[in-house]
C-alpha cells in the first residue's frame, strides 16, 4: 500500500481542481501505516490522553489491533462508542461541554481528519486560521498586524452553540458534492449519530459535533 504522505499529498494536488469528484477514499483505512500516522499524530496531542467511555488511553498500542480495527473496518461494521460529555469552564463562568472519544474513535477520526483536510484545506479562506496546519494564534495575530495597520479597535465575536447546532443533513450534502464514495460518507454519518453519555446515561445525538472530537473542527 502506498505511504500515506503521498496518498494525502496527491489528493491535496486533486483539490485545486475544484470540480474534482473522490472515490475510494474507503480503502485508505485499509492501510496500517495510515494508522501508524494517527497514532504517532495523537501521542504528541496532551488531548489524546484524555479518556473516553472505553476507559482506554493511547498507552499499549500494538499492531494487533490495527489489524484488528482494519478487519472490522473491511466487514463495514465498525461502531464508534458515544462520547464522553464533561465540561470545562468559559471566561463568562458558563460551561462548555465537551465530547472525549473512545481510544479506536480517535484513531480512526484522525484517519479521516487527514483524508478531508487533504480535500478541503486548500477550499478554506486564507484569513481562517483555527485548527490548520501551520496556522494558529501567531499566524493570525501577524496577519491582522499586517492588514490592520493603524486599527485601535478589534470586537472579538463568537458563534453561539456553534458545534451543537450542525444541521447533519446539510453537512452530509456539503461532503457529498466533492465525496463520490458511499462507505466513506456512511462512517461519518456513524460518528454524527453516536451519541454521548452524560453521568452514564446515553443520548441521541440529532444534530451537532462533539466539540473535542478530531474531526469535528474541519
Amino acid at each position: 500500500m502506498q505511504c500515506p504522505k503521498i496518498v494525502l499529498s496527491n489528493l491535496r494536488t486533486k483539490s485545486l481542481n475544484k470540480e474534482y469528484q473522490y472515490t475510494r477514499l474507503y480503502r485508505n483505512l485499509y492501510n496500517p501505516d495510515f494508522f501508524l500516522l494517527a497514532y504517532d499524530n495523537l501521542s504528541k496531542n496532551d488531548g489524546a490522553l484524555t479518556i473516553g467511555v472505553d476507559q482506554r488511553s493511547i498507552d499499549g498500542f500494538s499492531m494487533k489491533e490495527v489489524e484488528d480495527l482494519i478487519s472490522v473496518l473491511k466487514s463495514k461494521s465498525y461502531q464508534p462508542y458515544p462520547s464522553r460529555r464533561t465540561y470545562i469552564e468559559k471566561k463568562n463562568g458558563k460551561k462548555r461541554p465537551l465530547g472525549i472519544p473512545s481510544f479506536y474513535d480517535k484513531l480512526v477520526q484522525e484517519v479521516i481528519r487527514m483524508i478531508l483536510e487533504a480535500i478541503y484545506d486548500s477550499s478554506f479562506s486564507s484569513s481562517s486560521h483555527g485548527y490548520r496546519k501551520g496556522k494558529g494564534c501567531h499566524s493570525a495575530l501577524l496577519e491582522i498586524k499586517r492588514t490592520f495597520t493603524g486599527s485601535k479597535w478589534f470586537i472579538e465575536g463568537d458563534i453561539k452553540g456553534f458545534f451543537d447546532n450542525i444541521e447533519h443533513h446539510t453537512l452530509v450534502t456539503i461532503l457529498k458534492r466533492r465525496i463520490k464514495d458511499e462507505a466513506f460518507i456512511e462512517l461519518i454519518w456513524k460518528f454524527l449519530r453516536a451519541g454521548y453519555l452524560e453521568e452514564w446515561k446515553f443520548h441521541n445525538t440529532y444534530s451537532g459535533a462533539p466539540q473535542g472530537g478530531i474531526i469535528s473542527p474541519i
